[in-house]
């Protein structure tokens, strides 16, 4: 009997992290990108998922991603974004620039190869 209580329990726990994990609203790291000399530009790393995963872009200015994979996972070996035509391969410890049109302003999104992890730009 009290065997069942305990799975019961762990279970029940275990189901509430999924929903939570899969369905919750989490805080997404966010940084502005640097701007100097008529150029702004971020660095972000991938390691299990994007970091930072919103980036915010000055509207006009010509901006430049540097993604730098860290992790070996063949699901991170691409950075995509739709919305730009963009299609970047990441060799792993490599860093990659990626140049964003910043003529439009508005909200982005990008995805690893297998739209498994997610990231945003924010151009105002």
């Amino acid at each position: 009997m009290m065997t069942k209580t305990i799975v019961t329990i762990v279970g029940l726990a275990l189901v509430g992290f999924i929903i939570w994990w899969f369905f919750g609203k989490h805080e997404t790291e966010s940084e502005i990108a640097d701007v100097a000399a008529d150029n702004q530009s971020i660095d972000v790393e991938v390691n299990g998922g994007y970091s930072p995963e919103t980036v915010v872009l000055k509207q006009g200015v010509p901006a430049t991603l540097n993604f730098t994979r860290k992790d070996p996972s063949s699901c991170l070996d691409r950075v995509v974004f739709p919305d730009f035509g963009i299609n970047q391969e990441l060799p792993q410890n490599e860093t990659k620039e990626v140049k964003i049109d910043t003529s439009q302003a508005g909200e982005y999104e990008w995805a690893c190869g297998m739209d498994m992890f997610h990231g945003k730009i924010v151009i105002k």
